[in-house]
């Protein structure tokens, strides 16, 4: 009952600030404030509104949201000095990109201060609050030249059914984010987000409520994607940030939550490596140009009580020049015996941050991953081993019955920015899963795509998108009988 009173209440808001201001009750001077100039990392939502600096008037929980989306829709221009930040400035605008600074996990961006501000804590109580309450609506389509079913669209993501209408990722944050700017007293925050849809099926974790997937494969369900404890050290080096609990695996250039994305589906390259580990990661700014980072964790994407669990090691570096417009983040996401089990990858990433000139940047990543002992599915072995539910086996040579399995991959975005709520991104990939043990066909792939992204305000964003696909040794789309994929799709993100 809750849930349906809130949806209705944040559906209804764009009436209701109508309303308001129609009544001449709680209108806004419509000043802005510095959100603009903020910065998030990749585990953030970019919707920081753009909100009265001024006081909102006082009247009931309706008007007051509603009187948030209409300064949002309707922003004036803001003289507002930008928040004090250590470090350099983010080197691109949020909106319309994900995020103002280029893409670290595991740690907030440290020096930066949090400026974000949300529809219902506008309501709530003006956004006063450290800790915050916030979410979003997303949802999509596609229209795919596959059709054969459910997975049919696969190994595309986030939709691999085609031909559908689809509730991706219904999500609520609750977090307090740590001060990282001030240099004088040890600071804290966290995280608890979860997540309801089809995504859930992308971010799940064997042992925490895993039975709805690997045992049900349900289309839709619910996973608590993060919950984890930040604690703010600002006497180590220039600050250091550790994270202890369940986090999203630092590297890649894109994320599970949807407004952490450029576009709405994912990348090949994106779909097939970990996801979340449930560990500790400590992230240590050695100056403006260097952050090193360090972590242990179970596993990639299992919980510590599952069989599948793995000491397992972390070790990044993110080293930025040309006053932040460049960065390489090299990271060694997870890396231990190797040994088949639950998605146990050992996975070795390089990203390239590059900012072109003020209207476009690129991003580039490339990837190299392998399991050890795979169990072989070929067919072309006697008494072969069963693999682990949710596990894939790999094609091996004849007469194998384990192999060693490995893969490689590398994607490019370039994106151009029109202005502050809109921007076009091109994406190319290739992928060479050599023994078919992520994707389940032994082939190489490519993938292009063509995205454009509208925002309405800071809260409502459109991603309207074309994407072809083709793998080349195999038949890998449409369940096995189609070597190319068309899709046109786009997805619909509302902000509260």
């Amino acid at each position: 009952m809750r849930c349906s009173v809130l949806v209705s209440t944040l559906l209804f808001a764009p009436i209701l600030a109508v309303s308001a201001v129609s009544q001449g009750q709680g209108q806004t001077s419509g000043q802005t404030s510095a959100a603009a100039s903020s910065s998030f990392s990749t585990e953030t939502s970019p919707a920081a509104a753009i909100l009265p600096a001024t006081p909102v008037p006082s009247g009931n929980f309706f008007a007051r949201l509603g009187n948030a989306y209409f300064a949002d829709w309707h922003p004036a221009p803001s003289s507002d000095p930008a928040p004090k930040r250590r470090g350099y400035d983010g080197p691109l605008d949020s909106t319309p990109f994900p995020s103002s600074d280029y893409s670290v996990g595991g740690t907030p961006v440290i020096g930066a201060p949090d400026t974000q501000t949300y529809m219902l804590m506008q309501a709530i109580d003006q956004n006063r609050s450290r800790t915050k309450i916030y979410g979003w609506f997303n949802g999509g389509f596609d229209a795919s030249t596959s059709n054969k079913g459910d997975g049919a669209n696969s190994p595309a993501a986030y939709y691999y059914n085609p031909n559908r209408i689809i509730p991706d990722q219904e999500v609520l944050y609750i977090e307090r984010i740590p001060d990282s700017v001030q240099t004088d007293h040890v600071d804290w925050g966290f995280r608890i987000a979860q997540l309801w849809g089809q995504d859930y099926r992308y971010t799940t974790s064997k042992g925490v409520f895993s039975q709805q997937l690997l045992a049900r494969n349900h289309e839709y369900g619910y996973d608590p994607v993060m919950y984890y404890l930040d604690i703010y050290v600002p006497h180590v080096a220039k600050g250091m940030n550790i994270r202890m609990g369940r986090y999203i695996s630092l590297p890649d250039i894109e994320a599970q939550l949807a407004p952490n994305n450029y576009t709405y589906s994912h990348s090949l390259l994106y779909t097939i490596d970990p996801y979340t580990q449930t560990g500790i990661v400590a992230s240590i700014k050695l100056s403006d140009h260097w952050l090193l980072q360090t972590g242990f964790s179970d596993g990639n994407d299992v919980a510590i009580w599952t069989k599948d669990i793995k000491p397992t090691g972390t070790v990044c570096v993110d080293y930025t020049w040309k006053k932040g417009g460049d960065a390489l983040y090299t990271c060694a996401n997870s890396f231990n015996d190797g040994k088949y089990a639950y998605n146990n990858l050992q996975s070795y990433y390089e990203t390239w941050y590059h900012k072109i000139n003020a209207h476009w940047h690129t991003d580039t990543e490339a990837w190299y991953m392998y399991e050890r002992d795979v169990p072989n599915i070929a067919g072309n072995v006697a008494n072969p081993i069963t693999p682990e539910t949710g596990a894939n086996g790999a094609h091996c040579a004849v007469g194998e019955r384990t192999c060693f399995a490995p893969e490689v991959a590398i994607v490019n975005y370039v994106e151009h920015e029109f202005d502050t709520h809109r921007y076009l991104s091109i994406r190319n990939e290739f992928v060479d899963d050599i023994k078919g043990q992520r994707t389940g066909y032994a082939t190489k792939y490519s993938e292009h795509l063509i995205s454009y992204g509208h925002w309405i305000g800071s809260t409502i964003l459109f991603r309207p998108e074309l994407r072809l696909e083709h793998s080349y040794d195999l038949k890998a789309y449409d369940l096995g009988t189609k070597s190319t994929q068309f899709v046109a799709a786009g997805d619909l993100t509302y902000h509260f």
